[in-house]
């Protein structure tokens, strides 16, 4: 399911105040977020992943045509990817999907400082901010900070 537009402008708004380190899309889909994502930060490296081919292939040539040289698409399950390196998660998951990457991130020496959500909590986690969408659901938006700044 793809984040709403209004989601996605949430969601770009609160990767601005996550620094400088590179972003992983997990579950990417046909690139509706991991493209503006790239398009917003041209010095970030931007990685996708996405199981799906179609989507992921739709991606793959939305990234080509628009020569995004910091974004990388992968087709693998991000659960079984190597995320070192990494400093910011945004999802749109489902609730065993973000205990998960819960999981993976407490389990592995994690370089995961920050994680935006959209409409699923990190229940272990406190939110540092939470937008709440002008939409018919009123969904919310979650900004965790899980490590502070080095």
């Amino acid at each position: 399911m793809p984040s709403s537009k209004l989601a996605r402008q949430v969601i770009l708004r609160l990767t601005e105040e996550t620094g400088a380190g590179p972003i992983i899309d997990l579950g990417c889909g046909w690139g509706n977020l991991v493209i503006p994502l790239a398009l917003k930060f041209p010095h970030r490296q931007i990685v996708g992943y996405e199981l799906s081919i179609m989507p992921w292939l739709t991606a793959v040539i939305l990234k080509k045509v628009l020569r995004l040289k910091n974004l990388q698409l992968y087709r693998q399950d991000f659960l079984k990817s190597d995320w070192s390196g990494a400093e910011v998660i945004v999802c749109y998951l489902y609730p065993g999907g973000m205990d998960s990457i819960k999981n993976k991130i407490e389990s592995e020496e994690s370089d995961i400082r920050f994680v935006v959500s959209n409409n699923f909590a990190l229940t272990s986690h406190q939110p540092d901010k939470t937008i709440r969408l002008n939409d018919f659901y009123n969904s919310p938006v979650y900004l965790y900070q899980l490590k502070s700044t080095r």
